[in-house]
């Protein structure tokens, strides 16, 4: 062990002495952080707004509403149940919930007797995305109203519920006589849609419909539970993470080459320690070195720019996972060539791909739908979703478990396959 140690020694301190190294290894992922973070604090993410959708109506009109809202370029709406959708929303992942209660087809989102209005749910501290929300979802419904004929189960809809208002004694009179008044007028506006329609097709022209009141829609606070960042440098610093990483990689991957090339690693083997010894000298130096500028990077995070850790043991594991992950991927790339040139362009062209597919340029929370799918196949998300977890996104253990394996895995087959591709070139 003692010798394993001497050569981790040995390797960091000629880490500190490469200049350009230490600016990879450390101020870019700095620089990285801190360019990304400004720019995302100063505007908004057009991505479309992640919602679920929670149908407990299963109506025709509920139906039609929910395709209306999957339509909307402004939104990605995923079907849920009430309980999951409540605590995505909770959590961050998802902006909003939006409920058909049961009995809403009967009333057409417009309320009436019994709970059928529809039910937003999100984070209170969120209001603009609330108004946004209730205008998507009151134009779905007009727009469903729109594409209903004098025969549609909406109009139907309508003309029960007025026949069922007289024998509904939860209600008060003057109640009574308010919804009688209001399905009334709503199955003549349906009526003259028909008229519009008849006119409009009769006449080519394209006279808009008349307009009727919005529907009912309440709002339930559903208060995060420490589940979104608090700020744009909490989404950048996961990123900066893994950029530290890819600079520890790739600078020790090229020593690695450089020492095979002068003879250093053969000089190593010719002395009185195992080849075992040689390379846990190489990955403990690595690790060490990945581990403290990570450290360095996230501590100037949190008492410079704000950066919380909800999870500090969670963080650390974490951090170890994803360094211990590409010291396995240095040993592979340091095999992928003969010389520094080789090994340097294999090593960054497979580590840029990741870093671009997997969290390293856009933030995971900003990704549209198919490349967040793609990012699944890079070792950089696992690592920006793990350091997340621990810094906002509140992960349990549990949930931390997925990232963490995936890490560590990786890490152990790359240690197994570049130690046999270093043994075959010694040889």
């Amino acid at each position: 062990m003692s010798a394993a140690l001497a050569i981790a020694l040995k390797d960091l301190k000629l880490l500190a002495r490469d200049r350009a190294g230490f600016f990879w290894v450390l101020l870019f992922p700095l620089l990285i952080a801190l360019f990304f973070g400004s720019i995302f604090a100063g505007g908004e993410s057009r991505a479309p707004m992640p919602i679920a959708l929670v149908d407990q109506d299963r109506s025709a009109f509920s139906q039609g509403m929910a395709a209306e809202l999957g339509r909307s370029e402004a939104l990605r709406v995923r079907a849920m149940p009430l309980d999951s959708a409540r605590t995505a929303v909770r959590r961050g992942q998802l902006t909003a919930y939006v409920l058909f209660p049961p009995g809403f087809g009967r009333t057409l989102g417009f309320g009436g007797p019994g709970d059928s209005s529809i039910e937003l749910g999100l984070d209170p501290s969120r209001r603009a995305e609330t108004g946004y929300l209730k205008g998507l979802v009151t134009q779905a419904l007009f727009a469903s109203l729109l594409g209903q004929s004098s025969s549609s189960p909406a109009r139907e809809a309508a003309r029960e519920r007025i026949a069922m208002l007289d024998a509904d004694t939860t209600l008060s009179p003057l109640r009574r006589e308010e919804l009688t008044v209001f399905y009334n007028e709503l199955d003549r506006f349906l009526g003259s849609l028909d008229l519009v329609e008849r006119h409009t097709a009769a006449a080519g022209d394209t006279a808009a419909p008349p307009r009727a009141a919005g529907p009912s829609i309440r709002t339930m606070d559903m208060t995060a539970e420490a589940a979104e960042p608090r700020s744009a440098f909490e989404v950048t610093f996961p990123s900066a993470v893994m950029w530290a990483l890819i600079g520890v990689c790739m600078s020790f991957a090229i020593s690695i080459v450089h020492e095979r090339l002068t003879g250093t690693l053969l000089r190593l083997r010719l002395a009185p320690i195992s080849r075992t010894q040689v390379l846990l000298g190489k990955g403990l130096a690595a690790f060490l070195a990945a581990m403290g500028s990570t450290g360095l990077l996230l501590t100037f995070g949190s008492l410079v720019l704000g950066v919380r850790v909800t999870n500090p043991l969670g963080l650390l594991a974490a951090l170890a996972a994803s360094a211990f992950c590409f010291v396995g991927i240095m040993m592979v790339i340091s095999t992928l060539g003969r010389t520094h040139q080789a090994v340097a362009g294999a090593g960054w062209a497979i580590l840029l791909v990741m870093s671009m597919t997997g969290g390293g340029m856009i933030p995971l929370i900003a990704m549209p739908s198919w490349m967040a799918a793609v990012s699944n196949f890079s070792l950089v998300k696992w690592g920006v979703l793990a350091i997340e977890g621990a810094i906002w996104r509140g992960f349990s253990w549990t949930e931390m478990a997925l990232p963490l394996s995936i890490l560590v895995a990786v890490g152990v087959v790359g240690l197994v396959i570049g130690a046999r591709n270093l043994e075959k070139a010694q040889s």
